[in-house]
């Protein structure tokens, strides 16, 4: 239960620089009295305000600090639920937000609006058009149950039954299935990328399987190629090298020849020399009668017997050189011979050595391959890796499938979960357990105030309304003294209820004016015999009549006016 005791306030409205208190558990009824303008109906606005941060009335924030001070706005209230004391403290200019549980400061590490969430839903349990249904009834802005949208009645019903937690739980659950939904949506695209990944490292296994059997078959094939290849190459070299062997015996005597043709060449070259000396000779005796060196005279015979000794000799001398002629032409053509042959037989080597080198690379090309088949077959250990990785890629989506599945599962409750919390749901089955009980106070009340009609709200809080000769009224059909007795037997309902459910109940009930509307004066004589039937309860009536209503409160306070600045009278 939510005891208020007191609240204060100063430069709030046309409130001075000093504090205006009212105790609220000071009187279980008290008359707030005072002249238009005077400030009676503030302390409506300052509750609001303090407890919500907005005021009862339509006024704008601003406009609630005391617009000749403009400055030092506070409000305090006092209250207490169960054996905590608690003193909210607000104010404007400067901003000020406190809350205080037994004289000690709540955290205020969180927003302001966090810290107002925290007031209303952990401490207060309650919001403002709960609070206002509950607690005020005025004349000004305040809208009656009958008045607001089904949003807002079911909002306050279901504070009043303790109820709003299944909406504060739908909430969490729409959070739920948005992060079930964004995870299911996760895992499905996780699946499709692992069952994509094992089905390319399956077929990337099996093209290594299939490519490195091909490779190492084609390697075979191409090694016994070059073999053979050498082998035919082993088999020409031979032969080129048998061949080479033979022509070398052939021509063996390339050296004889060399050297025969050399000393033909010298003595054909003396034998031309010594013919080119006869010939100088026989020109001599021929040309010559007389010596040179002595001056005597050669003898005819003996010149000419000279000159005939010396052509015999020429003679001798030119057959031998066509002989030399003859012998150096044989072996001119053998030396040719040879050399033909030491020619071929130089191209049969520079063949042989192509031959070397061509087995030479090619066995050096066989042992490339031979290491590439080898690497090959080192490879199968890293298939064996392929196949462990393949093999956590299985693992890995059944665990994808296990999440899936719970998912899955998860999803299925919270659409059960979603159900039972829908307005149709479990919230509808505890609303119709006790819209019998509800319907039966308010008609209670309504009988109390001599207003004898059959009120039933339906489970979309629809109202309808029958009295004992007409059928099927609504709330619009009524009178305002009609509509005000109905008003107040819904609000006094909200408060039975909320007793009845300890969630909301409190001791604090305002009417603001309502005498001084449409009330007549038994509807006015049945409104105070029910107040002061309320147990447990403080009751405040802000009215005109004070003329009227003093003598039926124990307490009165009344506000008046001076220099412009709202005060109570002492």
């Amino acid at each position: 239960m939510i005891y208020f005791k007191s609240i204060r306030w100063k430069n709030f409205l046309s409130t001075g620089n000093y504090f205006t208190e009212i105790k609220f558990n000071l009187s279980p009824n008290t008359l707030v009295v005072g002249t238009n303008g005077s400030g009676k109906s503030t302390m409506l606005d300052a509750l609001c305000f303090v407890l919500f941060g907005k005021p009862f009335r339509n006024i704008n924030k601003p406009q609630l600090v005391n617009s000749i001070n403009q400055k030092d706005c506070v409000v305090e209230c006092e209250f207490s639920i169960g054996k905590n004391e608690y003193r909210i403290v607000r104010g404007i200019k400067p901003t000020i937000f406190e809350i205080y549980c037994k004289n000690e400061l709540v955290n205020q590490d969180s927003a302001s609006r966090d810290y107002q969430e925290y007031l209303e839903k952990f401490i207060l349990k309650l919001n403002y058009k709960s609070f206002t249904q509950i607690v005020i009834l005025g004349s000004a802005s305040f809208i009656p149950f009958m008045q607001l949208s089904a949003a807002d009645r079911r909002t306050i019903i279901e504070d009043l039954l303790d109820i709003s937690v299944f909406s504060s739980m739908n909430v969490l659950l729409k959070d739920r299935i948005l992060v079930n939904k964004e995870k299911i949506g996760v895992n499905k695209q996780e699946i499709e990328l692992k069952n994509s990944t094992i089905e390319l490292q399956s077929s990337h296994i099996d093209k290594l399987k299939e490519n490195d059997q091909e490779l190492i078959k084609k390697y075979d094939d191409e090694i016994k190629k070059h073999n053979s290849n050498i082998k035919k190459i082993h088999r020409e070299t031979i032969k080129l090298t048998n061949e080479c062997e033979l022509i070398g015996k052939d021509i063996s005597d390339k050296i004889d020849v060399e050297n025969k043709l050399k000393n033909i060449s010298k003595i054909e070259s003396k034998i031309e020399d010594n013919v080119s000396k006869y010939r100088k000779d026989i020109n001599f005796f021929q040309h010559n009668e007389n010596c040179p060196t002595c001056r005597q005279e050669i003898a005819f015979e003996f010149r000419e017997q000279q000159i005939k000794t010396i052509e015999e000799k020429i003679t001798e001398s030119n057959e031998g050189l066509a002989k030399i002629e003859q012998t150096i032409i044989e072996e001119q053509k053998r030396l040719n011979i040879i050399l033909e042959k030491q020619k071929y037989t130089q191209n049969l080597q520079m063949k042989i050595v192509t031959n070397n080198t061509t087995v030479s690379e090619t066995q050096k090309f066989i042992m490339n391959i031979r290491e590439k088949i080898s690497d090959l077959k080192k490879e199968n250990n890293s298939i064996e890796s392929v196949k462990n990785k393949l093999k956590i890629m299985q693992n890995e989506l059944l665990e994808l499938e296990k999440e899936k599945k719970k998912l899955i599962e998860e999803k299925s409750y919270l659409d059960v979960a979603t159900h039972m919390l829908k307005d149709t749901g479990i919230k509808t089955k505890i609303i119709k357990q006790y819209l019998p009980i509800i319907n039966k106070v308010v008609n209670k009340y309504l009988s109390s105030f001599d207003f004898f009609v059959n009120f039933n709200l339906d489970e979309s809080f629809k109202e309808s309304i029958k009295s004992r000769y007409r059928d099927d009224f609504s709330y619009s059909s009524f009178s305002e003294g009609e509509k005000m007795r109905i008003d107040l037997s819904l609000m006094l309902t909200w408060r039975t209820v909320a007793k009845l459910k300890n969630s909301v109940n409190t001791n604090l009930l305002i009417l603001d004016e309502i005498f001084d509307s449409s009330m007549d004066n038994s509807g006015t004589e049945y409104l105070l015999t029910t107040l002061n039937s309320l147990e447990n309860a403080n009751i405040i009536v802000i009215s005109h009549k004070g003329d009227i209503l003093q003598d039926k409160f124990r307490n009165v306070i009344k506000f008046q006016k001076i220099n412009n600045f709202s005060r109570i009278q002492k």
